[in-house]
């Protein structure tokens, strides 16, 4: 009976040698043999075709043809442990060892069959993600979104990709959708390293591009004169994503989104860049996901409030303590990124820079590998892009040189660039941002002649309120330094 069950055994771990053993010598060779090749085909693919594999995990078709592999190889797995431990048995063997035997089998066939249905589960989680919010540029609207993707190099002609990362703060207790988080990331395509740049939500007088429709609107910006204070949160960077759709509604023409493409046009007007594609992310499923990386890990420099309103003077409940390295759930990585009691908009900035930057650090590939059915299961309802399926691929490959980049955060001074203001010096913003990419001047879409946006600039502006430097590592602006004087 040992040496029966050793076989066996030997027969589920290499394929094939147990029907030889067996005496089923031809059949045994030739499960050995296309044991042997699968197994070297996977290290060859593995080794020189990474990318390859991690983009095809992003088409459909693809997916679907490899959860029915996976059951199919799991499947013929099982036939051959079955066949070889009956080719081994001797016919005159008890029915005790039969019995146990019989047993051995159906863990060695369990031990197959449990990861390949956790297998077969998680690519199928992948297909129905990539489905629901990944819609093909022929099935989906956009109305600032390239009209074309070349699929085979789309970063040919473009040096860096340019993301619109949208928070919207909305929830079943409150009217309608703010973006209180608008973060531009803009993406060097050939090294992967991304600069951030982060707009604080109380903008006014946001432009839009001369040959917009919108331009005829707010010539001079979305915003309004001689308003109190709480008259201008409806003309703030923060309410546009509602507010200008439900006045204007279809103006930018077909759109699934028309928030989105009103924000992604007038932000890339203000900071002088072409915004290519969107992700919104939906704060009140934010946690979901954290949640199922299972929670992320940053610095914490000061007492981050959880609730409370400052304006009325109303304390938080709950404090998120200072401390490094902690480790955060859901439900207070959410808090951190959003808390603003007691707090300024660039120190939630900072934080919610530090937060995309520990979910990157927190999506290594063990973790993908073993959450990723309750990570899909986030996505889908986190969400929202107009991001095309055809670009997925390239947009694979690209995130994994963001992985290995250097992800830096763009500063914006406040104070020079009148950003508190009811009209921020907008220009000087483009100058700034220009400066920090090392970029030549983002023309705008009407000139016919180059002299035209030379006209328009402002040297003097350019060279006294552009600041120096302004790009910053996260590494070190989210490093554990934590400050003497603390919220209370």
């Amino acid at each position: 009976m040992p040496k029966l069950l050793g076989f066996t055994l030997l027969g589920a771990l290499v394929p094939g040698l147990g029907l030889i053993v067996g005496g089923r010598r031809r059949l045994g060779a030739f499960v050995l043999t296309l044991f042997l090749g699968l197994v070297g085909l996977g290290v060859y693919v593995g080794l020189t075709r990474r990318e390859e594999v991690l983009a095809a995990a992003v088409v459909p078709s693809r997916l679907l043809m490899t959860s029915v592999a996976i059951g199919a190889v799991a499947f013929g797995w099982i036939v051959v442990i079955v066949a070889s431990h009956r080719s081994l048995r001797p016919a005159t063997g008890g029915a005790g060892g039969r019995a146990f035997g019989a047993t051995f089998v159906g863990l060695l066939c369990f031990a197959i069959a449990a990861p390949a249905a956790v297998g077969v589960q998680s690519v199928l989680a992948q297909r129905t993600l990539v489905q629901d919010v990944f819609q093909s540029q022929g099935e989906s609207k956009s109305a600032t979104r390239p009209s074309t993707v070349n699929i085979k190099d789309p970063w040919e002609d473009k040096p860096r990709l340019n993301l619109l990362l949208l928070g919207g703060d909305d929830a079943p207790s409150r009217e309608g959708v703010r973006t209180d988080t608008v973060i531009v990331a803009s993406i060097d395509t050939k090294t992967g390293n991304t600069a951030l740049i982060s707009l604080p939500r109380n903008l006014t007088f946001m432009p839009f591009p001369k040959d917009s429709p919108l331009h005829r609107f707010y010539p001079d910006g979305f915003g309004k004169e001689g308003l109190s204070l709480d008259g201008r949160l409806e003309w703030m960077l923060t309410a546009m994503y509602q507010n200008i759709p439900d006045a204007h509604p279809g103006i930018l023409g077909p759109s699934d989104n028309e928030g989105a493409d009103v924000v992604k046009q007038s932000v890339g007007e203000a900071i002088g860049l072409k915004l290519d594609y969107y992700l919104q992310v939906n704060l009140q499923s934010f946690p979901e996901i954290v949640d199922a990386l299972g929670g992320i890990r940053v610095n914490v420099n000061e007492r981050v409030a959880m609730g409370g309103v400052s304006s009325s003077h109303i304390p938080p409940k709950e404090w998120i303590e200072p401390g490094a390295n902690q480790h955060l759930d859901g439900r207070h990585a959410l808090w951190f990124a959003r808390g603003r009691y007691g707090a300024d908009d660039d120190q939630r900035q900072v934080r919610q820079r530090c937060v995309i930057k520990s979910i990157v650090d927190a999506a290594d590939p063990q973790t993908l590998v073993t959450k990723y059915k309750a990570i899909a299961r986030a996505g889908r309802h986190l969400l929202r892009t107009d991001i095309p399926q055809e670009l997925l691929p390239a947009m694979v490959q690209l995130a994994l040189k963001v992985k290995s980049g250097t992800v830096s955060n763009v500063t914006l001074d406040s104070d020079k660039l009148r950003l508190k203001y009811l009209h921020p010096d907008y220009q000087a913003l483009r100058d700034t941002v220009e400066n920090a990419l090392e970029s030549t001047p983002v023309p705008t879409p009407t000139p016919t002649t180059p002299a035209t946006p030379t006209t328009t600039r402002k040297p003097t502006t350019t060279t006294t309120t552009a600041p120096p430097g302004p790009v910053q590592n996260l590494a070190d602006a989210c490093a554990y330094n934590p400050a003497g004087d603390q919220p209370n």
